[in-house]
């Protein structure tokens, strides 16, 4: 996985503490209502889109980039559903970080859809999975941001989720 240029450089700074990061993900979702997924390659799991936004790059914007990048597809975004802190981890280089992720959920039409692959280092897999019929091993953040992304597509007025 390619590290971000400006972490690389906070890191020259503090070494291995702890950093507290912004995240985004999108549940993208297309016409027959399956969700785009990603199989990680730093740890085997499905997860859905997800990544860091650069410094002074609006969060929707970096969850569309990070899609493109990652599986070639270009989502529309349609809402926030989910903003939460994750729990501290540890990198095996001994980097600590902690995010706090701003999911959204997107969708994308028939040709958009289609054009779904592999486009860089971070997946070893991408495709299309009905919400009943999930890949396993899922990354578990993973899980409950479909549930938000499918709350607020079965009641978009319900607004996003906030943790407390």
């Amino acid at each position: 996985m390619a590290t971000p240029d400006f972490i690389l450089s906070l890191r020259e700074k503090i070494g291995h503490d702890l950093l507290w990061l912004p995240g985004v993900s999108i549940v993208v979702v297309d016409g027959d209502g399956r969700l785009l997924l990603g199989r990680r390659s730093d740890n085997g799991r499905w997860a859905v889109v997800s990544g860091i936004p650069e410094p002074g790059e609006q969060p929707a914007a970096a969850a569309v980039r990070e899609c493109e990048e990652e599986t070639g597809v270009v989502p529309e975004v349609l809402a926030v559903v989910d903003v939460g802190a994750g729990e501290p981890m540890t990198f095996p280089n001994g980097d600590a970080c902690a995010f706090m992720d701003i999911s959204f959920v997107g969708r994308v039409g028939p040709a958009e859809a289609a054009r779904v692959r592999v486009a860089d280092d971070e997946s070893t897999e991408v495709g299309w999975f009905h919400p009943d019929r999930l890949p396993s091993p899922m990354v578990p953040s993973s899980l409950g941001r479909i549930e938000s992304a499918l709350a607020w597509l079965a009641e978009p007025a319900s607004g996003a989720r906030f943790h407390f």
